[in-house]
């Protein structure tokens, strides 16, 4: 496929290629989550969706330190949901509490980011369940997220011209 022109000028075989992995690493997170029966599915697909946005080196390096800063983001949303009611400080708080111990452990801003996203979806969300059981499942849905973009960034790389762009 040659590259576009005008309005279809970002539209070649790089690209195409990425967005191609991407809706399947997407429906794959989807499908898996729905086989285990996770209560918000939806969660692993939008990890997925966010994660696939690397190149496989930066997914390698930082999966782990994303799958710290989601326990990590899990843990305080249980804690805060546990002793406070949603509201915009407890909020604005515990993403800036994870921050900071996100940067004492010299964790890049994937995995920040993740870590306030996760808490985020635990103090947000209706109480119908204790913070402890919402943030178990969210913790699940994000990790089995990042674990399937990491498995199809593995097996289905990016080639070397797109990652250099």
């Amino acid at each position: 496929m040659q590259e576009g022109t005008g309005i279809f000028s970002g539209l070649n075989r790089q690209s195409m290629a990425h967005v191609l992995r991407t809706a399947v690493a997407g429906m794959l997170s989807l499908y898996l989550a729905d086989l285990f029966k996770l209560r918000e599915s939806y969660w692993a697909a939008i990890t997925t969706l966010i994660v696939m946005q690397s190149t496989l080196g930066d997914t390698l390096t930082v999966s782990g330190q994303r799958l710290a800063g989601t326990a990590l983001g899990a843990v305080t949303g249980a804690l805060l949901a546990t002793y406070f009611p949603p509201s915009v400080w407890i909020f604005g708080g515990g993403v800036f509490g994870v921050g900071l111990i996100c940067a004492l452990l010299r964790f890049h801003g994937p995995a920040t980011a993740l870590a306030g996203v996760t808490l985020a979806l635990v103090v947000l969300v209706g109480r119908a369940n204790t913070g402890a059981e919402i943030a178990l499942h969210r913790f699940i849905e994000v990790s089995l997220g990042i674990v399937v973009a990491l498995a199809l960034t593995a097996v289905w790389p990016e080639p070397p011209a797109a990652a250099a762009k």
